[in-house]
């Protein structure tokens, strides 16, 4: 059965690395394997699918946090495999990869200069062009936007009910408040309303015992 290669990409915190690993600790006792690879060494990518060719597991390569600069190596080595161009990806093996930037690189305002157009339609730059065609080389794009403030609130108090060793949180109307405000005031502090940060939170709440 086909599937195609992801790219998990938006905003940082919100789980895009937890959902691959949720996927390999779901499909792990059926043969799933998860090799993860850093960026500095996607060049060795044609010897690491030498060696996976032709094993009975499945395999997910996973590149976790990927952004390049256009110089790097990794990129070519990287668009090259997802192209075929290197050598043949294994039927056993599937790319997924997240990033806070949709197209892996970055976009710089000289790009958007030196558009054109032509008989009234735009065409981008070859810059800009060239820094879209790595992400448009994986089958599948899932995007993870911003939590909202109620979705925030809703992983606060769900952390705060999993601490380890952690006494039972007050449920009274007065203490939910406080620790909602409590709660928007970390995240302000951070710059970010993510799962990262209601997990963050939770653990500081819990280790105080404001009760």
């Amino acid at each position: 059965m086909g599937a195609n290669n992801v790219l998990l990409w938006g905003s940082r915190g919100t789980g895009k690395s937890s959902l691959i690993k949720a996927i390999f600790n779901a499909l792990s006792d059926q043969g799933l394997r998860l090799i993860e690879v850093d960026k500095d060494d996607l060049v060795q990518l044609p010897e690491i699918l030498d060696l996976l060719r032709g094993r009975p597991e499945r395999f997910i390569l996973f590149c976790d946090d990927l952004s390049f600069e256009a110089s790097e190596s990794g990129y070519k080595a990287l668009k090259a495999t997802l192209d075929g161009s290197i050598t043949a990806t294994p039927e056993n093996l599937l790319i997924y990869a997240t990033s806070n930037r949709r197209h892996l690189l970055p976009e710089l305002q000289s790009d958007n200069r030196d558009a054109r157009i032509l008989d009234g339609e735009l065409h981008p730059s070859e810059s800009a062009e060239e820094k879209i065609s790595l992400s448009d080389r994986f089958g599948l794009w899932v995007a993870f936007h911003p939590f909202t403030q109620a979705q925030y609130l809703a992983l606060v108090h769900h952390w705060l009910a999993h601490q380890p060793n952690a006494p039972p949180t007050p449920t009274t109307p007065a203490h939910l408040e406080a620790i909602d405000q409590a709660a928007l005031r970390w995240a302000l502090r951070r710059g970010s309303r993510s799962g990262r940060t209601a997990r963050q939170f939770a653990r500081d709440w819990a280790g105080q015992d404001p009760t």
